[in-house]
C-alpha cells in the first residue's frame, strides 16, 4: 500500500461545513491525517509518499451519485458499466448508486449479482446497486427484499414508475421497515402525469405540449407521507422539484418521519423556458419547472430541507431523442456535467462549497449507510481534485458516456475535475 500526500489544497469538508487550507495524507485505501501545513519534519517522515501539489485547488470527498442509470442488461448500446465508470471518474464521481430500470429490471438476486460482476470488472469507481421494489417494476407484487439485500442492494425503487396500488405499496413499506431497508420513490400523481411532456402553464400552452400540473408532485408526496406515518419506513423521495411540495416535506421531517429528499442538477440549473423550440435534450422526468420553482428548490438545498443533489444520469441514444418533443424519450446524461453545472449555484452565490458537497457527497453516503463523503481520519480515500473556476465550452462529443444527450452542449461552464481517486488510487487525471 502506497502513501499519497496532497499538499497546498483547499480542503472542502462537508462534515464540518468548512473550507480550509491544508494537506491530506492518504495511507493505502484510507485517509490517515490532515496537516495544517507540511513542515520539514513532516517531509522527512513522509519521504516515501507520493506528493501531489494541488496548487491551491479544491480537494473534496468524491461525489456519491444516487440514481444513475447504467443500461446493462438490455440496452448496452446506450451505456455500459465501462463507459459509465469512465464518465463518473471524469466527473469526480467516486460512487455511483445505480437504478434498476434496466431490461429486464433488476428484481432478483441473480440479476443483481450479474450486474455486480459486470461493474466490478469494468468500472474504475465504486458501484452500489439499487433493486426494484416490485417485480418487473409493475407495482403488483413486491420483490424478495431480504434476499436482494443479502446480494448487495443498498435501496429499493421502481424508479419513475409510481406504485399506484396503495395496498401493495404499504405492504412493501412495512416489509422494508422490518428489514431496515431504504425505499426510494418518485413522488408524482400518476394519473395527472401520464403522457405529460412539460409542466402546466402559459409556456406549455403556447407550445401545445401535454402538461402535468406542479401540484401532481405534492399530491404524490402527500400520499407517500401518509403511508410513512402508517408504516414507519425509511423513505427517500428521488426528486422534489416544485415549491408546492416543500411544505409537506418540511412538516414530515418536523414530525419525526424517516424521510429525505433529492433533486436533480437539471432542475436546479434549468427551467421550462430552456425547452425553447422543442429541444428534446431538455426533456427530462419530471419536466423542467418554472423559474419560481427552481429558486425555491435551490433555497431548500441551501437550508438542508432537500438533502441530496444527484445527476439522475439517464442515457438515451440519438434515435430516442431525434423525435417530436412529445414522443422523444426523457432523460439526460450528467455524470460529467454534474460538477460544473453545480458550480453555477456556487458562482451565483446560492450555495457555498461545503454546503454543496454536503448534498453531493456526505448526505447520500449517510442515507445509504456508505462510509464515503468525509475527509476525516479513517474515511475512504475517495477524493476529487478540481478547479472551481476553470472556464470551458462543453462539447458533448468529448464526453465519456456512450450516449451524449446533454442539455449543456455548447454552453459556457466553469469547474473542471483535475483528478479523481478511488481507494487511494488515481482513476482519472486531466
Amino acid at each position: 500500500m502506497s502513501r499519497v500526500l496532497f499538499e497546498n489544497a483547499r480542503l472542502i469538508d462537508p462534515e464540518t461545513g468548512t473550507e480550509r487550507r491544508g494537506a491530506l495524507l492518504v495511507d493505502g485505501t484510507t485517509i490517515r491525517e490532515e496537516l495544517a501545513e507540511v513542515t520539514e519534519q513532516d517531509r522527512a517522515r513522509l519521504s516515501d509518499a507520493q506528493v501531489v501539489d494541488c496548487r491551491g485547488k479544491c480537494l473534496a470527498p468524491g461525489i456519491v451519485d444516487l440514481g444513475v442509470k447504467v443500461c446493462e442488461p438490455g440496452e448496452r448500446h446506450k451505456e455500459s458499466y465501462r463507459s459509465a465508470g469512465a464518465a463518473a471518474a471524469a466527473g469526480g464521481v467516486t460512487t455511483i448508486v445505480t437504478r434498476p430500470d434496466t431490461l429486464p429490471a433488476i428484481d432478483s438476486p441473480e440479476t443483481l449479482e450479474f450486474v455486480a460482476r459486470r461493474a466490478q470488472g469494468a468500472a474504475p469507481v465504486n458501484v452500489r446497486p439499487m433493486a426494484a421494489l416490485t417485480k418487473g417494476r409493475e407495482g403488483r407484487e413486491m420483490t424478495e427484499i431480504g434476499f436482494l439485500m443479502d446480494a448487495g442492494a443498498v435501496a429499493f425503487t421502481d424508479c419513475d414508475r409510481v406504485v399506484e396500488d396503495t395496498r401493495v405499496f404499504s405492504r412493501a413499506l412495512t416489509y422494508a421497515r422490518s428489514l431496515d431497508a431504504l425505499v426510494v420513490a418518485h413522488p408524482q400523481d400518476p394519473g395527472l402525469a401520464r403522457g405529460a411532456a412539460a409542466t402546466s402553464g402559459k409556456f406549455a400552452t403556447l407550445r401545445g405540449l401535454p402538461a402535468v400540473p406542479a401540484l401532481a408532485e405534492r399530491m404524490g408526496l402527500d400520499r407517500d407521507i401518509a403511508l410513512l406515518e402508517m408504516t414507519g419506513a425509511r423513505y427517500h423521495a428521488d426528486q422534489v422539484t416544485t415549491a408546492r411540495a416543500l411544505p409537506p416535506l418540511e412538516r414530515a421531517k418536523a414530525n419525526g418521519l424517516d424521510i429525505t429528499a433529492g433533486v436533480s442538477i437539471h432542475h436546479l440549473t434549468l427551467n421550462e423556458f430552456d425547452v425553447a423550440d422543442y429541444r428534446t435534450f431538455f426533456k427530462v422526468k419530471p419536466p423542467l419547472r418554472s423559474e419560481e420553482d427552481r429558486l425555491a428548490v435551490v433555497e431548500a438545498v441551501a437550508s438542508g430541507l432537500i438533502d441530496v443533489i444527484s445527476s439522475m444520469h439517464t442515457p438515451q441514444d440519438e434515435e430516442s431523442k431525434r423525435l417530436p418533443f412529445e414522443e422523444a424519450a426523457s432523460g439526460a446524461v450528467a455524470l460529467e456535467t454534474l460538477l460544473p453545472a453545480a458550480m453555477r449555484l456556487v458562482h451565483g452565490g446560492a450555495l457555498d462549497l461545503p454546503t454543496l458537497w454536503r448534498a453531493l457527497s456526505l448526505n447520500p453516503a449517510r442515507r445509504l449507510g456508505l462510509p464515503g463523503g468525509r475527509l476525516a481520519k479513517g474515511a475512504p480515500a475517495d477524493l476529487v481534485l478540481f478547479d472551481p473556476d476553470a472556464p470551458f465550452v462543453l462539447d458533448r462529443y468529448a464526453l465519456q458516456s456512450k450516449s451524449r444527450n446533454t442539455p449543456f452542449d455548447g454552453q459556457r461552464m466553469e469547474g473542471r475535475v483535475l483528478s479523481t481517486w478511488v481507494a487511494g488510487q488515481e482513476v482519472y487525471s486531466r
